[in-house]
This record gives structure tokens, sequence and C-alpha cells, in this order.
């Protein structure tokens, strides 16, 4: 090519550029914007930033182009199908997930665990839409995970049942775990009242024995396999994870999963989630109503938890601070830090921190558990 031919490419390049690709820029821009003056989870929302620029250039060879009849495949498209569509990487986020949480919490007051269960109520809220508004049953399941607040379990479900939304799906996912600390706060302080947002709860001395950490993990993944043998990889992955952390004799292996590992995976996912936000794609009408079912689920998961909390504590003598149930989602751990930041925010002395982060981990459970029954439901 001589500099004419070049001094044309870059103009011919120019000339097809489009207003949605700009769009797409801008959307770009904003998440980098996020991650970094917000500080709002830069490990996903700068490489997803990032990504969206970098597929959205005209004739950009980092997704697959055709030239001249020929296929040149893009790298981010070959990360994607080595990586996502084959569910490696959302399996291999789960061991380095595993072996950051400590279920100590959660096995010192087991009443947390409702929680998590209580929060997965807008996965199947969002179902009942979703369908509703015109979605097969199918695609109407992979978005309800969505409100799963888990990435790789909605990758996994998505795959599963081959979803033709899996990019908006994916990206939903991973943005609305980003914006949990936007999303939530002004919920939870719609549904509790200032007396019930000040609402202090006593720690109690764990006493968990280390043979009980190590034989939880294990236990779990048993009894979910037989509740919900579909959902098997995701729990195991988890659980093994975990296992690394409590076992005592593979300190070094569990550092590696939870700062290298996890670090590693979640910027390749980041990235490689991009390819699926190019402007044709992303900038639809049905990828923008994905976009709200994906923030309805979200909404509902924390009202859910919010409510169920409120529920117990007509029961209780001992009461429960309501916005514990919120943080029963299982994006952790951010839902934990939003819940611990505004009880702090009512009252300097109110450490809800360990309660939040029991409700949390449970919600991790709960939603890998929820993803297995809509594939034993629907698959």
């Amino acid at each position: 090519m001589n500099f004419t031919d070049f001094i044309q490419s870059i103009f011919g390049n120019v000339a097809n550029l489009k207003i949605e690709q700009v769009i797409m820029w801008i959307i770009g821009g904003l998440l980098i914007f996020l991650a970094i003056k917000k500080d709002m989870e830069p490990t996903l929302l700068l490489p997803m930033g990032f990504g969206a620029i970098l597929v959205n250039l005209p004739m950009s060879g980092a997704i697959t182009q055709i030239h001249e009849g020929l296929e040149e495949i893009g790298v981010i498209d070959l990360l994607f199908d080595s990586g996502i569509a084959n569910e490696l990487f959302p399996l291999l986020l789960f061991i380095g997930i595993g072996a950051m949480i400590d279920f100590e919490p959660v096995l010192s007051n087991p009443k947390l665990m409702l929680f998590g269960a209580a929060a997965q109520f807008g996965i199947f809220f969002t179902l009942s839409m979703a369908t509703l508004i015109g979605f097969d049953i199918k695609d109407a399941a992979s978005i309800a995970i969505i409100g799963a607040a888990d990435g790789p379990t909605s990758i996994f479900v998505a795959n599963f049942f081959e979803s033709k939304y899996i990019g908006a799906i994916i990206v939903a996912a991973y943005s609305y775990m980003a914006l949990v600390p936007i999303v939530q706060p002004p919920v939870i302080k719609l549904l509790t009242t200032r007396k019930e947002r000040l609402i202090r709860m006593d720690y109690a001395k764990s006493g968990v024995s280390k043979v009980t950490k190590i034989l939880f993990p294990i236990i779990v993944t048993m009894i979910t396999g037989i509740v919900s043998p579909r959902s098997v990889a995701l729990i195991g992955f988890l659980m093994f994870g975990n296992l690394l952390r409590e076992c005592g004799v593979l300190d070094s292996l569990s550092e590696t999963a939870q700062k290298v590992l996890a670090n590693l995976i979640t910027l390749l996912l980041g990235i490689t989630v991009a390819s699926k936000m190019t402007a044709e794609a992303f900038l639809d009408v049905t990828t923008l109503m994905i976009l709200g079912l994906g923030l309805v689920a979200f909404i509902f998961d924390t009202v859910g938890g919010v409510l169920f909390a409120k529920l117990l504590n007509l029961f209780s003598k001992k009461k429960i601070n309501p916005m514990i149930g919120a943080a029963g989602i299982s994006a952790f751990p951010m839902s934990a830090r939003v819940v611990h930041k505004i009880g702090l925010q009512e009252d300097n002395q109110n450490f809800l921190l360990m309660h939040a982060v029991g409700a949390n981990v449970s919600g991790q459970i709960a939603s890998v558990v929820a993803g297995g029954l809509i594939l034993n439901f629907f698959g």
C-alpha cells in the first residue's frame, strides 16, 4: 500500500463511521469515568468501557471482520469463544470468589441464610415480567437470572439456554453489579424508616471450629448437587475455592486464587464482554428492554430481602436491621459495603458489616442454587 492508498483508507474509515458508534464511545467513556473517578468496581467497568470503544472503531480488527470475502477472526471474539461461550471464565472466577469468601458469619448465625434466599425474589418476578412482555420462556429465564446479581451465573445460564440475547444479558449483569452502590441505597431508604435503619445488632462470638469450616463447602456441594444437579459445576467451583481457603495446607494456592486468578479472569471477562457491545447489537430496543428488566430484577431482589427482614421483625424479640436483607443479593462484597455505609451514615457507631457480609455470602450460595433451579425447571 502506497501513501496515497493509506490516506484514502483513513478517509474511508472516517466515512464509514456511524453516529451509533460515537454513542458507544460515549458510553465506553462513561464507564471508564465511573471506574476511575468514582472508583466503582474499576476491575470490571474500566475494561468494559475501553472494550466498548475498541469494538466500535470502524473496521475494528479486535472483532471478527470480513475483508474481500475472507473472514478475519478478531482477538476479542476469540476470547469470547474460548472463555465465555464454554463457561470457562465464569467457572475459574468462581474459584477465586470462593477463596475470598469467609462463611464464618453465616455458620455462626445460620439465620442469615434466609436473607440470601429471600433476595432472589427479583429473579422470579422478572421471569414473569419478561414472559408477559413476549420473550419465550428460555430467553425470559436467561434474562431473569440477571437478578442473581452474579455475572458468572448469568453467563452460565444464558449459554446453557443458547439465548440470542446473551451479550445484553452479560453486559446488564456486570453493569448492575458494578452499579449496586447507586441502585440499592434509594430502594433501601424508601422501604425503611430511620428508626429501622438505626437498629443495632449485637455481635456474638462465632465459636466455629476449623473442622466445620472445612466440612461446610463439601456438604453444601453434595446437598446442592442432590437438590439441583445442574448447578453442580457452579457451586462446586465456588466451594472448591472456599476449601482452598479453609483447608490450611494450601495457603499459597488460596492467595493466588483470590488475587492473581480472580483479578486476571475479571480483567479478561470485562474486555471480552465488550465483543457484545457493538453499536449494532447494543443500541437496540430489545437490548434496552433487557437492561430495563435487569434493573427491575436488582430492585426487586433488594425489595424481597428488606421486606423479608421486616416480616421477621414482627415475630422476633431481637430486632434485625432490615437493611441486612438488602445484602442478601449475590453482588459480593459490594452490597455488604452499601449496607454498612448507610448504617454508618445514620449512626457512626452502628457497625453492620459482619452481619451484612453474612447475608451477602449467603446470597452467593442462593444465587447459584436459583440458577440451578432455573436450569432444572426450563432446561
